[in-house]
């Protein structure tokens, strides 16, 4: 027996690659200085390390555009703030999906009280996918964005982008993407799928540490600067400067951040390259990679999900049969609480799972299950084995036959 069978990826993925690890120490000891700040050598060494990293997230999410468009923030939320409350105005109309994670929702609910936009929360069906002809209904003349999960946190469904991007392209309204749950998996096309906005965090499936994320910003498209101060450049300038990255870039960047992030991109090309050896170019050889991992990833959730399926009082959410998913799913007891299923699996099976509302409230009202404390999520990743899905398999018919008559 493990000592740990971790299935909570879609929280953060655990390991990291050993090369991830490894660059992190090894930057951060010999280069752990302030870049783009002075023109010594290590200073500039972490600033290239730091420009070459834009670069290749760049490559991994198609996106042509002028790589300093590559922003690096805190996380996901910090993104999702900063490309919300930096275009959106009084008066403005603003579409989201009753999908959203709270990075969303409670910006938005911010938004709709303190500036006064107004916000329309798109449904989607039982198995979690949004109708894109409901979302085409919705846009109007004052329609400014239109922010779309990707990848359910919950439930797994993932959204048409490539629809849903032909539709709001010929519309007015920019299109902001939250890639927590596909970045890393599944292969995102920034340009051929219309994205104006690509937001992303570094510790999930893009294997990077805590504490880093960023954004991708089209051309065309101007946030406003949510905070001012030090860039490192252009002191002189009295106001913060309007040029990309260090308009919404204000202060020190994360060294050992960008580094984990920097070594996973390389990480992405070796596996990639491992599967298909013609692949000499970054985006080529993360495409490989990212085909390679969503077939293992959905292999896990596949024998996963009809597993539980499988035992009596269990009910599993989100979507069935060939839909395309990321590996994330939910499932409840019958009458048994979530969180106490969520410590009983912790305490007595070593499983890592997350039980509770996962951060999308409105999610768990859709389905009725607030009152049972939301539900318990099981999220294999690309380093889970056979081993842990046949174990939390036996756990759960364990567990289950203990409540269910």
């Amino acid at each position: 027996m493990k000592d740990n069978y971790y299935l909570d990826n879609a929280a953060t993925t655990l390991p990291k690659p050993e090369s991830v690890y490894q660059f992190m120490d090894s930057f951060y000891r010999s280069h752990g200085v302030n870049p783009g700040r002075a023109g010594h050598v290590l200073a500039v060494e972490a600033e290239t390390m730091i420009v070459e990293t834009r670069r290749m997230l760049a490559q991994f999410f198609g996106f042509s555009g002028d790589p300093n468009r590559v922003v690096f923030t805190q996380n996901a939320t910090d993104s999702m703030n900063t490309a919300l409350s930096g275009t959106l105005v009084p008066g403005d109309h603003l579409i989201i999906t009753r999908t959203e994670h709270n990075s969303v929702l409670r910006p938005a609910n911010h938004l709709e009280r303190d500036r006064d936009v107004r916000v329309t929360r798109l449904s989607r069906d039982e198995q979690g996918y949004i109708d894109p002809n409901e979302l085409r209904d919705a846009i109007g003349p004052k329609t400014r964005a239109v922010v779309i999960n990707h990848g359910s946190n919950v439930l797994g469904a993932v959204q048409d982008l490539e629809e849903i991007g032909r539709i709001v392209g010929e519309t007015d309204a920019m299109l902001i993407v939250d890639t927590c749950q596909t970045a890393g998996v599944i292969a995102i096309d920034m340009d051929r799928l219309g994205i104006d906005v690509l937001v992303f965090t570094g510790h999930k499936g893009l294997f990077g540490p805590m504490g880093i994320g960023g954004l991708l910003v089209r051309e065309g498209i101007e946030i406003a600067s949510p905070r001012f101060g030090g860039t490192g450049v252009d002191s002189i300038t009295p106001f913060q400067p309007d040029t990309y990255p260090h308009r919404l870039e204000a202060g020190t960047v994360s060294i050992p951040g960008i580094a984990g992030l920097h070594a996973a991109q390389k990480w992405f090309a070796e596996v990639g390259r491992a599967q298909d050896p013609t692949q000499t170019e970054h985006a080529g050889a993360c495409c490989a990679a990212l085909a390679h991992i969503e077939t293992v990833e959905r292999g896990h959730i596949v024998a996963l999900s009809e597993g539980l399926k499988a035992i009596d009082g269990v009910k599993v959410y989100g979507p069935n049969g060939n839909q395309r998913r990321v590996a994330t799913m939910t499932f409840n007891i019958d009458g048994v609480p979530a969180d106490q299923i969520g410590a009983m699996l912790d305490a007595d099976y070593a499983i890592c799972a997350r039980a509770g509302l996962h951060c999308a409230p409105l999610v768990h009202e859709d389905e009725g299950t607030v009152a049972q404390n939301g539900s318990v999520r099981l999220s294999p990743g690309y380093f889970t084995d056979e081993e842990d899905i046949a174990h939390v398999i036996e756990s759960v018919e364990e567990l289950a036959g203990m409540y269910v008559e």
